[in-house]
């Protein structure tokens, strides 16, 4: 389809046309995000991987060799050399060269809003000037690269172009975008948009929940970002900050400033600790009760928001046909162009959380790029969405109830697994997402966090698995205690025990568990050496073995799946030996998390293993007596599971409309509001 040409002048807003994304260009953006907005375009030429077959596989190059598929290379780290953004915010590509806006925040994800709304086709809108080309392509689900339409500009004053784009071909997956390359002289792109003509003009309105536990410094950075934004106060009703910590957000020096901005649109909730899910079923407790929203938009304290992020998020849910949660992608907050979740699902059978099919964790875009990188061009269905960024519904929470009381880990998704089962999908939305601490910088399986993982991934199985009783989960929860056992690992897993015993107690002490069973996990846990942590290496002796390993054997090498189980049997056997006596007072070694493989310590009888953040680490020392008890422990408590599953099950969704309730919940709060005190600040003041 033609463009058609006007000038700026003569541009006049489209009757009903609603913008749903714009393009994104910031002078002040650091070189390790640029990948994610813009990228130069050196040559076209053999892609690396097979391509994305812009001009076919077996196409042949200038020798009359078959090459590989031909495609543009971009620059991925930035633009020297190819263009600059100005200080107005204007992308210019210098004479003969090319940018591209194929890229993360800037590449239009048609196949998302083809399966979730009703539209055919979306409207293109671009501002040039100078001299030069505008090249839109889309790409298909297989990640081959088409090339859909183009416009030339020679004039020195702005020329707005319109393009209508058909999304019929994007069933499966695929992306829109365009690059802009500049002849003889400058072409600089002003602006850009995508719209969608409908009647749905208003934008919903919104409320931000976020949660935080002493993070000060994160959140009130946050929220003084939140009140820069014109974008966002648009939509927005109020944040809630449920603030459960000892360090408070309010005594931060940019609390006022926060305070300011925001206005009467801050609500600061402050309440003894209840977890994730304790501080967001209070957030969205006191959205659903205010009754103004359309959403409540969760996020986690610790996060560093792409704010047009959150109007592209509202305004997919006010477009879509039904009512849906749509969930932000995560990126690395250390490494920020590699992003870390582009979707997630549970596996039925394992009832385990994982990538969707088809996707990856740890995409770099600094070194492939959208357009390179074939597994992003497919659509990606998820069952749920992290709460590090999701925008929920106030119509779901008021159908569905708030989260269930399992103060941290599997609550949000239960969540969307709830949600789902009542009608209400979770879309994992490419172009709206957050930089976050990745969970490649924690390892939550080994202390006081592995009673939730445990009990709560059992619970959400009780409640939602497919299968009479539970698929793989209880072997694999039998496995993964076994596994604790022979790496020396006693607290963590007599904390999976305690687990166990609770889930088979029953729904009933959920709720009371949520203000006590930390505190008595973390008092247990101390019984334990491996549950002690030090700081510093120094605070532990020497490592010292009395015999060098057999022939300098390197007990942490396993080359292949028949070596692990040889290792596995060797370990379990020595589990029912007395520890080598010089175990006691010196370690046989240092462990680094990166290296703390199960069957490596299973070949120990002592050794010091630091903690995944770096920030410390713990003595473990192998026990016979110990090892043998939770192991008979365990057995007994896991053939009880798998016996009493069916009726459990029943107990458990039987109850679950009760634990979920604003009402039960309400009851929670008001139990910690009375030991806490009134704890509610509007605007920055003091209120009930």
């Amino acid at each position: 389809m033609s463009p058609t040409t006007t000038t700026s002048d003569e541009a006049a807003t489209s009757v009903g046309l609603r913008t749903v994304q714009r393009t994104l260009m910031r002078a002040d953006q650091e070189l390790d995000v640029r990948a994610l907005y813009v990228g130069g375009v050196s040559h076209f030429g053999a892609a690396e991987g097979g391509g994305t077959g812009q001009a076919g596989a077996g196409s042949e190059d200038s020798g009359g060799k078959k090459s590989k598929d031909v495609e543009t290379t971009e620059v991925a780290q930035g633009i020297q050399g190819f263009g600059r953004i100005t200080d107005a915010g204007h992308a210019v590509a210098e004479p003969t060269k090319r940018l591209t806006f194929g890229t993360y925040f800037n590449a239009f994800p048609a196949s998302y809003w083809r399966r979730w709304t009703e539209f055919s086709s979306v409207h293109l809108s671009v501002t040039l000037s100078g001299q030069g080309n505008l090249i839109i392509y889309r790409s298909t689900a297989k990640g081959h690269v088409v090339r859909a339409e183009s416009a030339r500009v020679d004039s020195a004053e702005p020329v707005h172009l319109e393009f209508e784009l058909p999304l019929a071909p994007f069933i499966d997956g695929g992306w829109y975008w365009f690059d802009i390359e500049a002849d003889e002289r400058e072409l600089a792109l002003e602006e850009a948009t995508w719209a969608f003509e409908t009647d749905r003009q208003a934008h919903g309105r919104l409320s931000i929940g976020i949660t935080t536990f002493n993070r000060p410094d994160f959140c009130a950075a946050q929220l003084v970002n939140l009140g820069e934004s014109p974008e966002v106060l648009d939509l927005l009703d109020e944040v809630i900050v449920v603030d459960q910590g000892n360090q408070r957000v309010s005594d931060h020096p940019d609390f006022a400033r926060a305070s300011e901005k925001l206005g009467d649109k801050l609500k600061l909730v402050e309440q003894a600790n209840l977890g994730g899910s304790g501080g967001f079923s209070r957030a969205m407790s006191e959205a659903v009760s205010r009754g103004s929203s359309d959403y409540v938009l969760l996020l986690d304290d610790d996060v560093v928001c792409e704010l047009h992020g959150i109007e592209r998020a509202v305004t997919f849910a006010d477009l879509a046909r039904q009512p849906v949660l749509v969930g932000g992608q995560m990126f690395s907050l250390y490494d920020r162009s590699v992003m870390h979740a582009f979707g997630e699902s549970l596996a039925p059978w394992r009832w385990f959380w994982g990538p969707a099919p088809a996707t990856k964790h740890g995409q770099d875009f600094s070194r492939r790029t959208l357009r390179s990188t074939k597994w992003l061009h497919r659509r990606i269905d998820v069952d749920y969405n992290g709460w590090w960024m999701c925008l929920v519904p106030t119509k779901v929470i008021r159908e569905i109830g708030l989260s269930l009381p399992m103060f941290i880990k599997w609550d949000d998704a239960e969540f969307g697994l709830r949600a789902r089962a009542a009608g209400y999908p979770t879309v994992t939305l490419p172009g709206s997402a957050v930089w976050h601490v990745p969970w490649t910088e924690k390892d939550d399986t080994l202390d006081w966090q592995a009673y939730f993982h445990e009990r709560n991934r059992l619970v959400t199985g009780l409640l939602h698995s497919p299968y009479e009783r539970g698929g793989r989960l209880a072997l694999e929860s039998l496995e993964n205690h076994a596994k604790r056992m022979v790496s020396m690992q006693y607290s963590t897993g007599e904390v999976i025990l305690l687990a166990l015993e609770d889930v088979l107690a029953g729904p009933e002490r959920m709720h009371r568990d949520m203000s006590f069973r930390l505190k008595e996990v973390r008092e247990l846990r101390e019984h334990f050496t491996d549950g002690r942590v030090e700081k510093d290496l120094s605070a532990f002796p020497a490592p010292r073995m009395k015999k060098p390993p057999k022939r300098g054997r390197d007990t942490g090498v396993a080359q292949s799946k028949l070596s692990v189980l040889k290792k596995a049997a060797t370990g379990l056997v020595r589990q029912t030996r007395k520890p080598r006596e010089l175990s006691r007072q010196h370690p046989e070694g240092l462990v680094p998390h990166v290296d703390q493989r199960w069957w490596r310590l299973a070949q120990m009888d002592s050794a010091v293993v630091s903690a995944a953040d770096g920030t410390s680490a713990s003595w473990y020392q192998r026990d016979p007596q110990l090892f043998a008890d939770q192991m008979r422990r365990s057995a007994v408590l896991h053939r009880r599971l798998l016996q009493e599953w069916p009726a459990l099950s029943r107990r458990y969704r039987e109850s679950l409309g009760d634990l979920t309730s604003p009402e039960t919940w309400k009851q929670t709060f008001e139990g910690l509001d009375d030991a806490v005190g009134p704890g509610t600040l509007q605007g920055g003041r003091v209120g009930d």
